[in-house]
């Protein structure tokens, strides 16, 4: 008997006569089996960078089943105990139950303290991957119609994982997570007005209260991942409806996808992918430490700790408030804090609305409100770039100038020095990063020209009858040209119009001028592809060349310097 004569389908065996009852009635409310249908066969391309979101899920995953372990032994609560544990340097020491409970986590717990550290490790990585992720839609444009709502997504899921981190951070009621949270307090101090009233509101009176740590705690683990989990689910429910952007190639189009289905093949690299992800972040707390609070003690709003740091998504903040002078003015009996307000709370603010507004400000400066499903290469969109690695190089300066204590200590610098060089290159170091990455991108843009129009060098070496020496060139393979050629031509740029038919002076005029004049700005020095005219002319004219010693053919890259032929 065949294989084929032994096989039963599902639905006519045992299991499969049973299930089909409950099954066809769910079916019958919920219409799950063509949505199951439609989208289990759904592809998916595959490239490197689509990853860097896939690790920021997985991360997030890791965080959900470390932190349930974490929550069966933390005790949020900063009633005032004394403590008798495994750690004997702080025996009969009084501390609140928040740190005694991570103490017993970390020296009691059988566990415990790996749990900790990957837990705090996870934490880390979901943000940087993020924020890769983030760069990554950024430069490429992936955040373009259609999917601006996906990038406010994104930017929500960025502004509470970072609320998310901080709470965790200071949950232990150490001292290093105390001088944090008396950061924010003063942050939350220094809004006009109302700073004192919400400062008694969140702390349960004059700071530190006690109830901070029960309010983060529930934010902490209920309140914030619930709603995180309901924009990630967002997210991805839009991912599968606008379909995954891809970048250029042969055989890829704005109206198709070109990858492998979700099942088996995603569903199989995805799973084995957030075992990578979990194993990572497991070798990462086993070897290396992260947020010894036995080393800081329990918290003491009396005290602070020498030298201490925020987490490293927090630092760019705190960097922000050393660069800002001391600023302060008094109207109507209130002491306005410039100095802290403008760059802790307008900074923070700040850069989420940019965030959020930046896809809605672009499309008005290009006027390109078509659908994109191809990513562009960001040599192609030089002002683009040059933005995001200006803005890229302010946050490092913010972020350096939040340790200029610790650069000055371990460098033996003049902290003074070092602070208004921060000052000077917060505002001086984007600009240079501008100018720098937009010739970068330009210089790229007229190597992938040269590249279509005059050929790859091949390594051959000819020789001519004169004696003279020169090196054969060869047109590209098409699917080379067509990866190189895939993204739109400069448009036109056309002045607005002052009057309208009438000889009236046009409404909206200096709105369109505006415009104008940054459209002008965000084309300017971009280089044009070449035309099928130029590629063909090129073509012939490689051809005309005489004396190949070899047939090349479309596999032939030329060879490297040691004579080996090259693969691309």
């Amino acid at each position: 008997m065949s294989t084929t004569e032994q096989y039963t389908p599902i639905e006519q065996t045992g299991v499969g006569k049973k299930a089909a009852g409950p099954v066809g009635w769910l079916d019958d409310r919920l219409g799950l089996a063509g949505v199951a249908k439609k989208n289990l066969r759904k592809v998916f391309p595959e490239h490197w960078s689509f990853m860097l979101g896939e690790i920021a899920l997985w991360s997030f995953v890791v965080l959900l089943l470390t932190g349930v372990f974490l929550t069966f032994w933390f005790q949020p609560s900063m009633t005032e105990v004394e403590y008798h544990g495994s750690y004997l340097p702080f025996n009969g020491l009084e501390m609140s139950q928040a740190y005694k409970s991570t103490l017993d986590i970390s020296f009691d717990i059988r566990g415990g303290l790996l749990i900790r550290q990957i837990h705090h490790w996870a934490a880390a990585l979901f943000i940087a991957a993020m924020i890769a992720h983030m760069l990554r839609v950024f430069f490429t444009g992936a955040y373009r119609k259609p999917r601006e709502i996906n990038w406010l997504i994104g930017v929500g899921l960025f502004s509470l994982g970072l609320v998310e981190g901080f709470a965790g951070y200071s949950l232990p009621d150490d001292l290093l997570s105390g001088t944090g949270l008396r950061f924010v307090d003063g942050l939350i101090r220094s809004i006009p007005l109302v700073g004192s009233y919400l400062e008694f509101f969140i702390f349960g009176g004059e700071f530190p209260g006690d109830e901070i740590i029960p309010r983060l705690y529930m934010a902490h683990i209920l309140l914030i991942p619930a709603i995180l989990l309901g924009l990630i689910g967002a997210h991805m429910l839009l991912l599968v409806y606008h379909k995954h952007t891809q970048w250029p190639g042969p055989g890829r189009t704005e109206q198709n996808v070109v990858g492998y289905p979700m099942l088996p093949v995603y569903a199989a690299k995805a799973g084995g992918f957030f075992f990578v992800v979990f194993g990572f972040t497991a070798l990462m707390g086993a070897l290396l430490q992260i947020n010894p609070v036995w080393v800081y003690g329990p918290y003491n709003p009396s005290e602070v700790t020498a030298g201490s740091q925020p987490d490293w998504y927090m630092g760019f903040s705190e960097g922000l408030v050393r660069l800002m002078p001391g600023w302060e003015s008094t109207f109507f009996n209130y002491t306005w804090s410039w100095n802290v307000f403008i760059p802790a709370v307008g900074g923070l603010t700040g850069l989420f609305v940019v965030l959020g507004a930046w896809p809605f400000i672009e499309q008005w400066i290009t006027g390109d409100k078509r659908d994109h499903h191809l990513l562009q290469r960001p040599r192609n969109a030089p002002f683009r770039t040059a933005i995001g690695v200006a803005g890229m190089t302010a946050y490092g300066v913010a972020w350096a100038a939040g340790g200029n204590d610790i650069i000055a200590t371990k460098f033996h610098m003049d902290i003074y020095t070092l602070t208004n060089i921060f000052r000077v290159g917060f505002f001086v170091f984007p600009v240079i990063a501008f100018m720098i990455t937009k010739r970068i991108c330009i210089g790229l843009q007229r190597a992938d020209a040269n590249r279509i129009l005059h050929g790859y060098e091949t390594g051959v070496i000819e020789r001519s009858p004169d004696g003279g020496f020169s090196e054969r060139h060869a047109p590209l393979p098409a699917g080379q040209q067509y990866t190189l050629t895939a993204h739109d031509r400069v448009p036109v740029l056309e002045a607005p119009a002052e009057t309208d038919e009438n000889g009236v002076a046009a409404p909206h005029s200096r709105k369109e001028k505006v415009r104008s004049w940054l459209q002008t700005k965000y084309y300017r020095d971009t280089l044009d592809k070449p035309t099928v005219e130029d590629v063909h002319h090129a073509e012939e004219h490689l051809g005309e060349i005489d004396g190949h010693p070899v047939e090349l053919g479309d596999e032939f890259q030329g060879v490297s310097e040691t004579g080996v032929p090259r693969v691309h």
